[in-house]
Formats: structure tokens, C-alpha cells, sequence
């Protein structure tokens, strides 16, 4: 019974991390932290941008929930493990496959293909407002038509 609550605090913690960077992409990058996450919209310069802050932040965050859970396997280490998939989930999606920080790998699945032309649209804008397509996994149906 445990292996499967870890699994579903896993699970959970991994939709409720689209939701959340949902939320502050739009209310909060898009806000009052523009000033960090403008690096993002302009063309990179070298390996790091301003807006790593943010990857960084959430993975400090979730090792401290691991480090705190780790000796009894307590619900925060499970949090601070979904954090970490969501996290790796990220960095395949956006760095590797849509921003092509290594060499992309090719897909012509509908999905992928989808959510790279959501990204894209939301990228169109070099700048604060207008914007749209906040999301990681999840964006408007309209992407994915053929």
C-alpha cells in the first residue's frame, strides 16, 4: 500500500508542477519577474541564460524536500521526487527538444510536433505582453491539428 501512495504523491506532484509552472510562467515570468525571464524570449549569447535561475530554484528546492524525507521516505521526499522527474520531463521538452540547447532529436509524432508549435508561438512575442501557450505539456488543441 505505501509503494502505491508514494506513487500517487509522485504522480500528483508531477500535474500539479504543470499547473504551477503554468501559473507563474504567465502571472510571474510574465509579471514582475519579466526581468529575469526576458533572457528566454532573446537570442542566447552562451550556454547559461539569467532564466536558469528558475530550474535551479525549483531543483535546490527539491533536493531539500528529498534531503528532509530521505531517512524515512516521508511524503517530502516524494514530493522533492516528483519535483525532480518534472524537472528532467522539462529539460528533455523545452531544453533539448524545442530550444535544441544539444542536438534535437527528430520526432514526427503529433503530440511533440503540437506542443513545439505552441512553444514557438509562445516564443513569437520577444516580449512581455502579448503571449500565449504558458504551458510545458499541455497547450490548446489547435496545435495539434495536421
Amino acid at each position: 500500500m505505501n509503494i502505491l501512495l508514494n506513487l500517487g504523491i509522485t504522480i500528483t506532484t508531477i500535474a500539479v508542477m504543470e499547473l504551477l509552472s503554468w501559473a507563474m510562467h504567465k502571472y510571474l515570468f510574465h509579471g514582475p519577474l519579466w526581468f529575469i525571464h526576458k533572457t528566454h524570449h532573446q537570442e542566447r549569447h552562451g550556454w547559461f541564460e539569467l532564466n536558469d535561475l528558475f530550474s535551479i530554484g525549483f531543483a535546490a528546492f527539491a533536493l531539500w524536500l528529498m534531503w528532509i524525507g530521505h531517512i524515512s521516505l516521508d511524503y517530502h521526499f516524494w514530493i522533492g521526487t516528483g519535483i525532480s522527474i518534472y524537472g528532467i520531463i522539462y529539460f528533455i521538452f523545452h531544453d533539448w527538444f524545442i530550444h535544441n540547447r544539444f542536438k534535437a532529436f527528430k520526432s514526427n509524432n503529433r503530440y511533440l510536433a503540437g506542443i513545439r508549435r505552441a512553444h514557438k508561438i509562445h516564443h513569437k512575442s520577444m516580449q512581455k505582453n502579448p503571449s500565449e501557450e504558458f504551458g510545458l505539456l499541455v497547450a490548446s488543441r489547435k496545435w495539434f491539428r495536421k
